[in-house]
């Protein structure tokens, strides 16, 4: 495959050109995906026919695809368990959710960093779109932890952050007003080195980041304000506008994303796997 790849921001993201996921994909031509990948945290993969069997075929090129787990006692959100595929979709059939997540905006996260072994990348399949909204915004967050003034960067070097999910759209969480044990949470650096680039990284976000370890809770709350609109800098970000058939791919190390609103009487359907990860490390 002639392969080639362009930047769609100067911070984050390129469309790979010339794949067609269809087909195999020879060892060359996945090594150029995986360095784009790698170079640009997410990359667009336009125009594709894609069915379960080569959805996991790719994902296989950044590593292991893993089943989606069963939330934590509580919480249920839509959709199948014990398989690779979750469904992001508003679609109800027979009074029951298709899927999870299926309606409105969502506020800037990382996928899985409440988990001790937080996945690696994300993969989402385009399969039925609104005729306006939905786009998906991503936040280069080696750029982010560059942006963090020095004196606060020190500060904080070596702490970390409890990160939660409750399963919320666009509202912090309230520690006093839920019961960790009902919903998955884990402590996380709150800057990372990522083990495949070892590069530095900020790794809070605005929906799942809860507080600072070892800090006052005003004082964790006010730095933790800061970061966020560091995090989600407009100069750092793009914004995917979903066409039909886009296969994206993120790295859930080094950027968070949000989801825009849409109209939610339309059907909005998007396949979805993620690669399996690692424990992160200062």
């Amino acid at each position: 495959m002639a392969i080639s790849v362009e930047k769609l921001h100067p911070h984050i993201g390129a469309e790979v050109l010339g794949v067609d996921l269809t087909k195999p994909i020879d060892t060359e031509s996945q090594a150029s995906i995986r360095k784009a990948f790698d170079d640009n945290i997410i990359i667009v993969i336009r125009g594709q026919d894609l069915d379960e069997k080569a959805q996991i075929a790719i994902g296989e090129i950044f590593g292991k695809v893993v089943v989606r787990k069963r939330p934590a006692v509580g919480n249920l959100p839509g959709g199948d368990y014990d398989t690779p595929f979750m469904l992001v979709t508003n679609i109800v059939e027979n009074g029951k959710p298709l899927g999870s997540f299926g309606d409105g905006e969502m506020w800037f996260h990382h996928d899985t960093s409440y988990y001790p072994e937080p996945h690696r990348a994300t993969l989402l399949y385009a399969q039925k779109l609104t005729t306006w909204g939905g786009e998906t915004c991503f936040a280069n967050q080696y750029a982010a932890y560059d942006r963090i003034p020095k004196k606060l960067r020190d500060r904080l070097e070596g702490r970390k952050v409890l990160q939660v999910h409750d399963y919320k759209r666009r509202e912090r969480l309230n520690l006093d007003a839920i019961d960790l044990a009902q919903v998955r949470h884990h402590e996380q650096p709150i800057f990372i080195t990522h083990p495949a680039t070892g590069r530095k990284s900020l790794y809070v976000s605005r929906l799942m980041t809860t507080r600072i370890e070892g800090l006052p809770h005003d004082e964790s709350e006010e730095i933790l304000e800061q970061l966020f609109d560091i995090s989600e800098d407009p100069a750092i970000v793009y914004e995917h506008k979903w066409q039909l058939g886009d296969l994206v791919v993120w790295d859930n190390w080094c950027s968070i994303h949000m989801r825009k609103d849409f109209p939610r009487e339309e059907p909005r359907l998007m396949r979805r796997i993620t690669v399996e990860g690692q424990a992160m490390g200062f």
